[in-house]
């Protein structure tokens, strides 16, 4: 079949826009029923408009519309002959369709812009298969020589990476741990966004490497990774999820190198931070991976690989995977994998030594006893409470037959703001719901009341807003909105957009109705939204806030100091005239819907502390007489009984105790002479 050309842009990455009319006037994808093909023998595979649209299109020329009665170019049928066959079917598959459509015009203008041989041809296989699922309503399925389905390699270059961090860094404390795991999870992102060279590059790059290997690997991303990035109708998968070692080994050199080199032209761009963490840490983590990744008998790529330390297993990683923005029948999860082994077995040391890591042994003993050397080398830190009696405390606070006092079923004057919203919540009195529209699929109805009713509440809140405005952005799809459910009815909402790739997300309007506010709905919603998010792997929010608004978001702790960089969020998030821009940095680390909770136990602990601390002392000291006597102020360690609570002078207490009376009377006494002078 003989298609025209078509003028749509074919992305590598990023969302794709749909195609205007008159980029798909000449060219519809209409097929011949079957009954019209058998009675007439027609050929025609698909409806051409006997009056096209030039090339390129004019904006001044009036769009035709065409009507089902019009002829096609090729066969001369009318345009109802050629849809016949799609009277009965439904919306929603009607719309599967049409999305296919749009990937075989995406796909032909690869393969008429592509000039890479093996790239055209892997094109050329994705544009005839999802024709072909057009033309027999099936869902599009790799076949031939790419049968293997995902993963092609087990382990995955995710699971190598964790093993890695387990294997090198368990020993580390939290701190650095931590920062082990941002600097693996954006290897994991770069990798998953990592643009593969063509077979034919690497064989002039390359002449000795396995070329007939790495091909079908580029194929496999191709089609499996890359592809579905602009074509929503083929399943997409994370490179670092599907493909292992040799993947990572045929890219590894020339990505390191790439990757050193772009932070360092873009280092002044940076944050202070991130200048630090890319700059400083990041090559030596690449280059401890490097040796792991060629190394032939590395244990981080053994299938039964398991940290010698159990106290790592409550590190995780999180692959950061920023799907673009566009609604499709594909969906995309962030992908969290614990740095413990998946199957959740163990491994005893002779099964070790079967899968391989008898080739090494002093290595892994040499690790355990590093670790028990530096537990027991580790100073501990003066004044540290002993974990016991942290246990025998907690025991207390939370046994309410040893807990003297009043009551406390009823909420205190000093509860938190949100304490009233969660006990509501755990009694099923309210709900909260991340919900939003769709084209891919139709919302239920009852989602759509949903909206409806947070459009009324935003729109009643918020009345300098243009009611069409919250209008359109509540019900765009690219927008969610976590809505506060009570009695079946919306009464309050968070409006936002993510912008994954970005990392960031917009919170575009905030409101609760105003019956039911002074009650910690607001704070509640803003913790569901920060949970929400570091599921996600978003990290940081930004809001414009108007006069009204600026002590709400300073109380859920936006300020107007933005941590991530302007290049990051310019052209990106709404202006609006009059308003501040606030931004709110996230901690993984914090529940925050149980954080007030968290809070107040540790300040009851605390205070149990000191009181048990008070009682081991039981000495009465007579008062202080020295002020009868003129004295004005005295050092504080001077007071009998103070050393003996624990207490210790501060750095810069002790360095005025270093001080000679005399020698400064004397500084100063120059200095007031020079003065003088």
């Amino acid at each position: 079949m003989t298609l025209p050309h078509s003028p749509f842009p074919c992305p590598q990455r990023g969302p794709r826009s749909p195609p205007s009319q008159g980029d798909t006037e000449d060219f519809t994808w209409a097929p011949v029923s079957e009954d019209q093909q058998a009675e007439e023998s027609c050929k025609c595979n698909g409806w051409k408009n006997p009056n096209p649209s030039p090339t390129p299109p004019r904006a001044d020329l009036q769009q035709i519309i065409v009507s089902l009665t019009e002829s096609c170019r090729s066969c001369s049928h009318a345009l109802a002959a050629h849809v016949s066959h799609l009277e009965n079917v439904s919306e929603e598959e009607m719309n599967r369709l049409l999305g296919i459509v749009l990937d075989v015009e995406y796909l032909f203008t690869c393969v008429h812009r592509e000039e890479d041989a093996d790239t055209k041809q892997v094109y050329f296989y994705l544009f005839k298969l999802l024709r072909k699922s057009i033309l027999q309503r099936g869902k599009p399925v790799v076949e031939g020589s790419l049968e293997k389905k995902p993963p092609f390699e087990k382990p995955s270059i995710e699971q190598g990476v964790n093993n890695f961090v387990q294997y090198k860094f368990s020993h580390l404390p939290p701190k650095e741990r931590q920062t082990i795991v941002e600097l693996a999870k954006m290897f994991l992102n770069r990798i998953n966004y990592w643009h593969l060279e063509a077979p034919s590059q690497r064989r002039l790059r390359s002449p000795n490497d396995d070329i007939s290997g790495y091909k079908e690997n580029y194929t496999r991303w191709l089609c499996y990774c890359n592809v579905p990035q602009f074509c929503d109708s083929l399943p997409r998968y994370e490179t670092a999820q599907v493909f292992g070692r040799t993947l990572l080994r045929s890219v590894f050199t020339v990505m390191r190198r790439q990757l050193l080199e772009q932070a360092r032209q873009e280092k002044d761009k940076l944050p202070l931070e991130k200048r630090t963490l890319i700059l400083t840490h990041f090559p030596k983590f690449l280059s401890m991976l490097e040796e792991e990744v060629y190394s032939q008998n590395s244990p981080i790529w053994d299938q039964d690989f398991l940290s010698a330390s159990s106290r790592t297993s409550q590190l995780g990683i999180q692959t950061v995977i920023s799907p673009p923005p566009v609604a499709g029948t594909v969906s995309y999860n962030s992908s969290s994998t614990s740095l413990e082994q998946q199957n959740g077995g163990s491994t005893s040391p002779s099964c070790r030594g079967v899968s391989g890591l008898e080739t090494n042994p002093g290595e892994k003993r040499k690790m355990n006893d590093s670790h028990i050397l530096e537990e027991t080398k580790k100073p501990r830190v003066m004044g540290d409470i002993p974990l016991e009696l942290i246990h025998e405390v907690m025991s207390t606070i939370t046994d309410p037959a040893a807990m003297l006092g009043p009551e406390t079923n009823f909420l205190s004057a000093h509860s938190a703001r949100d304490e009233a919203a969660r006990l509501e919540e755990r009694r099923g009195v309210i709900e909260f719901h991340v919900v939003g529209n769709s084209l891919s699929q139709k919302p239920n109805k009852k989602v759509l009341m949903w909206l409806v009713g947070l459009q009324n509440v935003f729109s009643h809140q918020l009345p300098r807003m243009p009611k069409e405005y919250i209008t359109r952005l509540v019900f765009d799809p690219k927008h969610k909105t976590l809505a506060l459910i009570k009695d079946g009815r919306v009464i309050g909402g968070i409006c936002f957009r993510m912008f994954p790739s970005q990392g960031f997300t917009e919170i575009v309007f905030c409101a609760v109705t105003s019956n039911e506010q002074v009650k910690g709905y607001g704070t509640h919603l803003m913790n569901h939204l920060k949970e929400y998010h570091i599921k996600h792997d978003i990290l940081n929010f930004l809001t414009y806030a108007d006069e009204y608004a600026i002590g709400y978001f300073k109380k859920q702790g936006f300020s107007k100091e933005i941590k991530i960089p302007k290049t990051k969020y310019v052209g990106y998030i709404k202006d609006y005239e009059g308003a501040t821009l606030m931004g709110c940095e996230l901690n993984p680390r914090i529940p925050y819907t149980e954080f007030s909770v968290i809070i107040k136990k540790q300040k009851e602990i605390i205070k149990k502390l000191i009181e048990r601390k008070q009682a081991q002392i039981r000495k009465v000291y007579p008062g202080l007489s020295c002020f009868k006597d003129g004295v004005r102020q005295i050092p504080i360690e001077s007071i009998p009984g103070i050393r003996e609570t624990g207490w210790k002078p501060s750095g810069r207490e002790k360095s005025r105790e270093a001080r000679d009376p005399e020698q400064l009377y004397s500084t100063l006494r120059s200095i007031l002479q020079q003065v003088k002078i």
